[in-house]
């Protein structure tokens, strides 16, 4: 990353890296820090205490924001989702589902799915009136993942990785978003195919579909990201009056999604004994990582092959 020297790191997270790069009021976030992810029962997921260091992350990059924007009310800041692993993320905690779907615990699962939501709805909202958000794809990023990804303003991908809703395998489909903020790209005929016919599409084909923005080769996705942010600083003012032009023109309410997930919690509360062991393995499948010359697409299209 450009200008290490103005690079503040906040070593209180755990299954996160946080960077600030003063340099441009960037806000980087990666999600599986590696001090987690060499654990090797971590699965590169949405777990609640993912979803909490994700809030505090939030939580202390708003405020941030708030005091620069307070200087400057054109002031330009921006907010960027990566990952410090071979994915970008694999989706909800299936382990917890199961767990939870077993003990019928329909408040627990309504919990960790309101949880999820907040986390998608605050990023689609990006965060702060005067903050841009960016999601950087360089791994694999499925069901949640996918969602988190759909949130951003702006998507970034690079050559090769594999995005989808793999949900369709054990009866359920993805309810943390996707139809909202996919329909806001495609058709919403479109975004029901891709919701339920369980299908990895990759960065190449979502690109051509516009669902991803800037498609880069492989190991060039910071780059672009930096040259993004470099752009949009040079029209600040009018990169934050498009933002309100959005938000006018395709609002996703809060309300409109907890109503979506109040649905996928009691569909998920109907799910079987067997397309409950099909999500069981699937915990097994997040566990997998990618063998010594191995991309992520191949670990990850093999472990998702049940």
């Amino acid at each position: 990353m450009n200008n290490v020297e103005l690079l503040h790191r906040d070593p209180s997270f755990n299954t996160i890296r946080v960077e600030h790069d003063t340099s441009n009021d960037a806000h980087w976030c990666f999600m599986h820090a590696q001090q987690a992810f060499a654990d090797p029962t971590y699965r590169a997921c949405f777990s609640p205490k993912m979803l909490r260091e994700l809030r505090l992350f939030a939580r202390r990059a708003i405020d941030s924001i708030d005091a620069e924007a307070a200087k400057s009310p054109a002031h330009l800041s921006h907010i960027v989702l990566a990952s410090d692993t071979h994915v970008f993320n694999l989706g909800g905690d299936l382990s917890l589902f199961s767990n939870l779907i077993r003990a019928r615990d329909r408040d627990g699962l309504l919990r960790y799915a309101a949880e999820c939501v907040d986390s998608v709805h605050l990023l689609q909202s990006r965060l702060h009136s005067n903050a841009h958000t960016i999601g950087l794809i360089e791994g694999d990023a499925l069901g949640g993942g996918f969602e988190l990804a759909l949130a951003c303003q702006t998507i970034v991908a690079e050559k090769g990785v594999q995005l989808g809703f793999p949900e369709v395998l054990f009866g359920l489909f993805p309810g943390m978003g996707a139809y909202s903020l996919l329909s806001q790209r495609v058709s919403p005929k479109v975004a029901e195919e891709m919701m339920l016919n369980g299908v990895m599409y990759s960065s190449d084909e979502l690109h051509r579909m516009g669902v991803i923005d800037v498609l880069v080769p492989k190991g060039e996705g910071v780059r672009a990201v930096h040259e993004i942010i470099r752009q949009n600083r040079r029209i600040a003012t009018a990169r934050l009056a498009l933002h309100r032009v959005r938000d006018a023109v395709n609002p996703v309410s809060h309300d409109e999604l907890m109503r979506i997930t109040e649905i996928w919690v009691d569909t998920a509360l109907q799910l079987s004994d067997k397309q409950l062991r099909t999500m069981e393995r699937l915990v097994r499948a997040q566990l997998k990582r990618p063998a010594a010359g191995e991309d992520s697409a191949t670990a990850d299209s093999a472990s998702l092959a049940l």
